[in-house]
């Protein structure tokens, strides 16, 4: 595997987060907005948790919880593992691979979020190509009638 640097993978990423008291289904439609599968909680410049598609999932729908009335700070993950920019994605890959989660949010030496990695950055340039390749036979097909 190619030693891509979390700094390059982050590179021209905007960080997605969301406050404490965001309702779930106000973190959900931002989720799907911005086509992210986590949110990192922030508050004072500093990662107060993470909010994942298994945490809405899990914690909130399965749980029989008001997804109006549940605010982040009821289910979201508080103590998280982060990682530096400087490192290679490998690494972060097995924080993931150990801790069973992923996401990893990126801070900088003041501990100041800066973006987050994911499993699905492993798949790097062909995931995009792939995801490329399915709209353009999606466009295709919509545009014969199937």
């Amino acid at each position: 595997m190619p030693q891509r640097m979390i700094s390059n993978i982050l590179a021209g990423r905007s960080l997605v987060t969301a406050s404490q008291e965001m309702t779930v289904r106000a973190a959900s439609q931002l989720m799907a907005e911005k086509k992210v599968g986590a949110l990192l909680v922030v508050e004072k410049e500093r990662i107060a948790g993470i909010f994942t598609e298994r945490d809405a999932l899990n914690k909130v729908l399965a749980a029989g919880l008001d997804p109006d009335k549940t605010k982040l700070a009821q289910v979201m993950v508080r103590d998280l593992q982060t990682i530096r920019a400087d490192k290679p994605l490998a690494y972060a890959l097995h924080l993931m691979a150990e801790g069973g989660f992923r996401h990893v949010p990126v801070v900088d030496d003041n501990g100041t979020p800066l973006g987050m990695v994911s499993a699905r950055d492993a798949l790097g340039q062909d995931m995009v190509d792939l995801e490329r390749d399915m709209r353009r036979l999606q466009a295709l097909e919509t545009s014969i009638g199937y």
